[in-house]
């Protein structure tokens, strides 16, 4: 498929993408808040600098835009132009996810990953949130692979 921008327009486009502060991170912070609940933010310090993060209850929150983080739904469907570029970007952002994923739960945090689109579509994704905020902090033993 030929891309409809100019390659100015598209670097234009690309550059204006944020990685902090987006604003499905920025609704689940505010709804954080609004609940009564304080939290750090961007722990460069843990692994994959965890979008919120609650210290004393070690857990950590990343909420990932479907496309970036090759999410299996609609917003996160691979580009149609620049295959051989965006294939090999998606794939080695999951991976390098998954690594801080289990980097973190070796160091007995619980993480949870938010999607883009469940925060637009799930009427629910505040009661979830909560319910993973106040659950006891319950680590993965990581040790044999999940089946």
């Amino acid at each position: 498929m030929v891309d409809t921008r100019t390659p100015e327009q598209r670097r234009r486009i690309m550059q204006s993408v944020k990685t902090k502060n987006t604003g499905p991170e920025l609704v689940v912070r505010r709804a954080l808040f609004a609940a009564g609940y304080r939290y750090r933010i961007h722990r460069r310090d843990l692994p994959g600098s965890p979008d919120i993060v609650f210290p004393s209850r070690r857990k950590a929150i990343f909420v990932h835009g479907c496309f970036w983080h090759g999410h299996n739904c609609k917003k996160g469907r691979p580009s149609k132009s620049k295959i051989e570029y965006w294939g090999p970007k998606i794939e080695n952002n999951r991976q390098r996810d998954e690594k801080n994923y289990k980097s973190l739960l070796t160091m007995g945090w619980d993480v949870k990953v938010i999607w883009q689109c469940e925060i637009e579509n799930n009427k629910n994704i505040l009661a979830e949130i909560l319910d993973y905020v106040d659950s006891p902090t319950n680590p993965i033993d990581i040790s044999e692979p999940k089946e």
